[in-house]
């Protein structure tokens, strides 16, 4: 049962959108992304604070490309540092703990049942599969790997060596549907046309030479390190990248559909968002009222809703319902989070 609160990201619903384009040839991973295979591929927007426009623009750039084939989902990543770094050299090691790179992907957009992989710049990597969000119980399951995973690093300047011209780092990261599917809609890669959710994070410690090496800045107050930066792609109005429904829409195009219309949010990813606002706030009412809300009108208060919501509770559950913009289903999100799709009897 959850009986918890919810932080309400203080964001407007405007996740960015990417349409991925087919890849026109094999990849032969080296880290680099200045090679043909990537010409098909358009960058992304550079990266923004995690919690967009609250905060300053990163001082740092950071972007991503994005192609697929049959077989495998393909990213590469370019980051600017002048400070090049890494310790970590286990594999499922916490990562984040070092500067890092990190993709998550929700496949069918529930937000549960989603994949989080990070990498640092000694190519140690870190897939973990999350059943649910953290806010409605995780767990995160470590075991988990990405079978037949491939990455590689291409460092412009030198690892470890606060004396070296260092430029940027890049990276490339081929995912195979085969694992990625295991969470998806009717357990398959997407087809041309599909979106799914997906975001990037970057990691950025305030770091400080000592003795010829780099060593995280300490504050004083707390004998603890200051807190790292964390720079996405979409930005989430809260620090917190486990809020799947705020990540970005990746849109799998066909080898025809290379340059097409622009993505437009479909009526239905409203109707899903205003019913996540709900959650947050039935969430955050049992916090301080011992009991879930039974009235709609009192979730939502004042504003412009697109839905008619219904709810249901119990002493320790609760379910709101929907209308998709079509009328021919239903939407419902429960206590968990969990958000579901039904076709109308």
């Amino acid at each position: 049962m959850n009986r918890s609160g919810v932080p309400e990201p203080n964001i407007a619903y405007a996740p960015k959108h990417y349409r991925c384009n087919r890849a026109e040839s094999s990849l032969e991973l080296d880290g680099r992304v200045d090679k043909p295979f990537w010409d098909a591929a358009e960058w992304t927007e550079d990266f923004v604070d995690i919690e967009g426009d609250l905060r300053p623009r990163p001082a740092k750039r950071t972007r991503v490309k994005m192609l697929w084939d049959d077989d495998c989902f393909y990213f590469a990543a370019e980051l600017i540092e002048d400070q090049i770094w890494a310790t970590l050299t286990e594999r499922d090691s916490v990562i984040f703990y070092d500067n890092d790179f990190e993709i998550f992907i929700d496949p069918d957009g529930d937000s549960h049942n989603y994949y989080e992989f990070e990498i640092n710049a000694l190519n140690t990597v870190w897939d973990l599969l999350l059943v649910k969000p953290y806010r409605d119980g995780g767990p995160p399951v470590n075991g988990w790997d990405i079978a037949g995973l491939r990455t590689a690093i291409h460092i412009d300047g030198e690892l470890n060596n606060p004396l070296a011209d260092n430029r940027k780092w890049t990276l490339e990261v081929a995912m195979p549907w085969a694992a990625l599917k295991e969470c998806a809609y009717e357990k398959r890669p997407p087809l041309p046309g599909e979106f799914w959710r997906i975001n990037f994070s970057r990691v950025e410690w305030r770091t400080e030479v000592q003795d010829g090496k780099y060593r995280k800045v300490m504050n004083p107050q707390t004998g603890k390190p200051y807190p790292e930066d964390n720079w996405v792609w979409s930005p989430m109005g809260i620090v917190n990248m486990h809020y799947p429904e705020l990540w970005g829409y990746v849109v799998f195009a066909g080898q025809e559909e290379a340059g097409a219309q622009p993505f437009e949010l479909p009526p239905d990813e409203r109707i899903k968002w205003e019913l996540r606002k709900l959650y947050y706030r039935q969430r955050n009412y049992y916090e301080t009222q011992g009991a879930f809300c039974g009235e709609a009108g009192k979730l939502m208060g004042d504003g412009e809703w697109s839905m008619e919501p219904a709810v249901e509770v119990t002493r320790g559950l609760f379910q709101i319902s929907a209308p998709s913009a079509d009328g021919t289903a239903m939407y419902h999100i429960r206590e968990d989070g969990l958000l579901w799709k039904e076709p109308m009897e």
